[in-house]
């Protein structure tokens, strides 16, 4: 079987694994936490996106993985973990929502142009990802389950912040 089939047939098991987990267990947990607890939880997963940077080291990934792939996705991982650490220590800060912010939008671009040089870049084959297959198979798939969450909570709370806002005396 073609090797962009048997890949892309893992990519799509895996969303639907992570989207049934993300809809049926994880979002009830965190919609019943407060905004705080629940962006930390998800901020939390994403500081183990360093395992991204491993698209960078020959060996794990194979040396014919092109970097145009390997660069940005390697740094753009370890560009999302520095946010989110960033996000982690302002959460409970005023500028913790712009840093989520900033985080959740940088981590869901970066996925999507991986995703992006993965289908559509010069000589890109799923066998060169070597050791790394795992990631864009397993954990991205998560990931942007992740991200889709934070949207939400995002969004919860910049609703109910409005409210709020609306309620308030002038």
């Amino acid at each position: 079987m073609n090797e962009f089939l048997l890949f892309g047939l893992s990519v799509a098991l895996s969303f639907c694994a992570w989207g049934y987990l993300s809809v049926n267990y994880a979002w009830p947990w965190l919609n019943r936490r407060s905004f705080t607890s629940a962006a930390r939880a998800i901020l939390i997963i994403n500081t183990f996106r360093f395992v991204g940077a491993s698209f960078l080291f020959p060996g794990v990934a194979s040396t014919t993985l092109p970097s145009s792939f390997a660069v940005p996705g390697g740094f753009g991982d370890l560009l999302a973990v520095v946010l989110a650490w960033v996000s982690l220590f302002l959460l409970a800060r005023p500028a913790g929502v712009v840093a989520l912010w900033v985080f959740n939008v940088w981590g869901t671009v970066d996925l999507i142009y991986a995703f992006y040089q993965g289908i559509f870049g010069a000589d890109f084959r799923p066998s060169a990802l070597g050791a790394t297959f795992y990631i864009p198979t397993v954990y991205v798939p998560m990931l942007f389950c992740a991200h889709a969450m934070l949207f939400l909570l995002l969004l919860r709370q910049t609703t109910v912040a409005n409210k709020y806002r609306a309620m308030a005396p002038t």
